[in-house]
């Protein structure tokens, strides 16, 4: 285990099953952490946790249920007794609906999953650990889709910019305990979930994946930086650590110059 920024430390990470929670975890072990990684698909997160090594713990939880998040802040105090940063990483994007089409259910397990249970999680370490002890750091996730939203993700969009208030509450509120929290909007991220927005949104236009990719990078200044993986978890241990000691409230783009907010 190596030495780093995190040293001493002990993070959550909220969907850390698959995407960007592996990789976050990863980094944060590889700098000193020991890492509790949560999912709902417990074989996926059982795997990735044996990859990283000991230092990695992986505990089923659905963070929209009350008990399953006291669960999860459970294994992190009675194993290691504190909670220093919690990764808000866990979301779903949600069925493609337009307006006059959207349930009442996708609109409400698009939020219970993206804005709900980082509320839930934020509170339980704060309960736990992070107030009792005047310290810690919380990273929710957000999206570019936040801020001016995106055709047929009506519930998606209004979840991620809310995330971006519940952000700037959270701060207000622990700030005199010396606690921050930040929100990192990212904008498309190289993995999985994106090659099948971007094959999915193709074949309903009748275009081809590269003239989809094509369109949707038509107005991003860093044409050829499409984020990776790494990228947004470089940003995420950034807000995580001291180093950002005295940022928070703050919402900071990961998108190549996609929304230049300021």
């Amino acid at each position: 285990m190596g030495k780093g920024r995190f040293e001493n430390k002990v993070v959550i990470v909220t969907g850390a099953s698959t995407g960007l929670g592996p990789v976050m975890s990863r980094m944060l072990v590889d700098e000193g952490a020991r890492v509790l990684m949560a999912a709902r698909r417990i074989e996926l997160v059982e795997a990735e946790a044996a990859a990283i090594g000991e230092s990695a713990v992986a505990v089923r939880c659905d963070v929209t249920a009350e008990a399953d998040v006291a669960a999860m802040v459970d294994v992190a105090m009675e194993r290691w007794g504190q909670v220093d940063v919690l990764l808000n990483n866990a979301a779903v994007p949600g069925q493609d609906l337009y307006i006059w089409e959207q349930t009442l259910e996708n609109w409400n397990a698009t939020f219970a999953v993206d804005v709900t249970a980082a509320m839930l999680c934020s509170r339980e370490v704060l309960r736990r650990s992070m107030m009792a002890r005047k310290t810690g750091s919380i990273v929710n996730f957000s999206s570019v889709a936040g801020w001016n939203g995106l055709p047929r993700k009506s519930h998606y969009s209004a979840a991620k910019g809310s995330l971006r208030i519940l952000t700037k509450v959270i701060a207000t509120e622990v700030g005199p305990y010396d606690i921050r929290c930040n929100c990192l909007v990212p904008g498309a991220i190289e993995t999985q979930l994106m090659a099948d927005w971007l094959e999915r949104t193709a074949a309903e236009e009748g275009i081809t994946v590269e003239e989809r990719r094509d369109a949707w990078f038509s107005n991003v200044p860093l044409k050829a930086k499409i984020s990776t993986a790494e990228d947004v978890a470089k940003a995420a241990l950034f807000l995580a650590s001291d180093d950002a000691r005295t940022i928070t409230g703050q919402s900071i783009n990961v998108d190549a110059g996609l929304y230049m907010v300021g």
